[in-house]
C-alpha cells in the first residue's frame, strides 16, 4: 500500500522527506567500488520519479467511475507490499524489525489512519483528474505545517506562508477549470443531465479530496507522535502499515462491497480484467520502488538536492494525466498546474532556508522542538 499513498505522493510532507532505507549487512570481504552510474544522481532521481508516475497512473487506471471495490484494491496492494519486502528481505537486499506484538500494538492506530487516508485518496482520484488531485495535495502540506505549529512547536516562516497562498490559489484555479471543462463538454448548459451528472462526480471529488487532506494531516502528525515510541525506520513502517492494514481492508471489503458476479463483472470486465489485475500488483510494487528510490536519492545527493526533486516531481505527474488520461488541457488547467509547480519549488526553498537558519544557531541555544519534517531528516540521516 502506498504513503502516496505516499507515501502519495505529496508528494506529501512526509515523502518529501529522506528515506530511512537500511541496507543489509556486509560480508567481510572487502566490497567493490560502485560504479560511476550507481553514484551518479541522474538514474535515482529519474527512478523516483517515475515510481511516483508509474503509481499514480496505474491506481488512476483501476479506479474508474464504475470501481467500487476500493478497500479490495488497497488490501492487494498491502499484501503484494508485504511479499515484496519479505522477498526484498530474504535476499538480502533490505532489512527491517522481525513483527513483535508489543510493537504492533503501539502502531496499529497509526495503521488505521493511514488506511483511511488510502482510501479517502482512492475516492477522490476516482473522481477527479490527476493534475487536480496532484494541486490539491498540496493543501494537505498546510494542514500538516499548522499541525506541527499547534502541537510540535514548528514555525512558519513568511517565504512558506507565500508558498500557501500559491497553493491555495492553484487549487482555485484548478477548480474553476474542471468546472468550466465540464460544462463546455456539455454545450455550456448547466441543467443539462450530462452536466449535472459531471457536475455530481466533480462535487463528490472535491469532498473526498478535502477528507483525505484531514486524514493525510492526521495520519502524518499521528505518526510523528507515535514514532518516538518505536523508533521505526522506513521500511518498518511499511511493513506494519501494511501487514496491520490487511485483515482490516478484508472484513471491510466482504461487510461493506458487494461481492455478487454482476458487480465483479462491474469491476473487472472480461475484456480487460487481466490488465485491470496486473495494474493493482503494479500499484503495490511501486510502493516499493518508492521507497529504495528515495533511499537511492538519499544516498547519492543532498538533502537538500532529495527535498527539491519532491517538488519537482509534482509536475510530471500532472502531467502524466494529461498523456494517459483525459484530462482538459486548456490555459486555466495549465496555469493550475504551473502555479502548483511554482508553489512547491518556493515550499521546499523556503524549508532549506529555514533548515540552514536552524543551523546557524549556537548549540547553547535552545532550539525548542524540531518540526516533523526537519526531524524525520535528521533522524533518518544518522549513521
Amino acid at each position: 500500500m502506498s504513503d502516496e499513498k505516499k507515501r502519495d505522493d505529496y508528494v506529501l510532507e512526509m515523502n518529501e522527506k529522506s528515506s530511512n532505507f537500511e541496507p543489509a549487512q556486509p560480508s567481510r570481504s572487502p566490497a567493490p567500488p560502485m560504479s560511476s552510474s550507481a553514484n551518479s544522481p541522474l538514474l535515482p532521481i529519474l527512478s523516483y520519479c517515475g515510481s511516483s508516475i508509474l503509481m499514480t497512473v496505474t491506481n488512476k487506471y483501476v479506479l474508474s467511475p464504475t470501481f467500487n471495490l476500493n478497500f479490495f484494491l488497497i488490501c492487494v496492494q498491502s499484501v503484494v507490499c508485504v511479499v515484496a519486502i519479505q522477498t526484498c528481505k530474504s535476499l538480502g537486499f533490505i532489512t527491517y524489525r522481525d513483527f513483535n506484538t508489543d510493537e504492533a500494538k503501539k502502531w496499529f492506530p497509526i495503521s488505521l489512519l493511514l488506511i483511511g487516508m488510502i482510501y479517502t485518496g482512492s475516492k477522490s482520484i476516482q473522481y477527479l483528474s490527476i493534475p487536480v488531485y496532484t494541486i490539491f495535495k498540496n493543501l494537505t502540506i498546510i494542514l500538516i505545517a499548522y499541525g506541527e505549529v499547534l502541537w510540535f512547536g514548528g514555525s512558519v516562516t513568511s517565504m512558506t506562508l507565500m508558498s500557501f497562498g500559491l497553493m491555495v490559489i492553484s487549487s482555485i484555479i484548478a477548480a474553476w477549470a474542471d468546472v468550466q471543462a465540464a460544462l463546455s463538454s456539455h454545450g455550456g448548459k448547466a441543467l443539462s443531465a450530462e452536466a449535472q451528472a459531471k457536475m455530481a462526480t466533480l462535487n463528490a471529488g472535491y469532498v473526498w479530496m478535502m477528507v483525505n487532506c484531514f486524514c493525510t494531516a492526521a495520519y502524518v502528525l499521528g505518526m510523528r507522535k507515535r514514532i518516538k515510541l518505536t523508533n521505526f525506520k522506513d521500511f518498518d513502517t511499511m511493513y506494519y502499515n501494511n501487514l496491520l492494514s490487511i485483515p482490516i481492508l478484508l472484513v471491510c471489503s466482504v461487510l461493506l462491497e458487494s461481492w455478487t458476479p454482476a458487480n465483479l463483472n462491474i469491476n473487472f470486465p472480461p475484456a480487460h480484467r487481466m490488465p485491470v489485475i496486473s495494474a493493482m500488483v503494479i500499484s503495490g510494487l511501486s510502493s516499493v520502488f518508492i521507497s529504495y528510490t528515495s533511499a537511492w536519492c538519499v544516498r547519492v545527493t543532498s538533502s537538500t538536492t532529495y527535498s527539491m526533486v519532491g517538488a519537482l516531481n509534482k509536475l510530471p505527474i500532472a502531467v502524466s494525466g494529461l498523456i494517459f488520461f483525459d484530462a482538459p488541457v486548456t490555459l486555466a488547467s495549465v496555469s493550475a498546474i504551473a502555479l502548483g509547480f511554482g508553489s512547491g519549488i518556493v515550499y521546499a526553498i523556503a524549508k532549506v532556508w529555514q533548515g540552514q537558519a536552524n543551523k546557524a544557531v549556537l548549540p547553547t541555544v535552545n532550539r525548542g522542538p524540531m518540526s516533523a519534517s526537519s526531524a524525520s531528516m535528521r533522524d533518518s540521516l544518522k549513521a
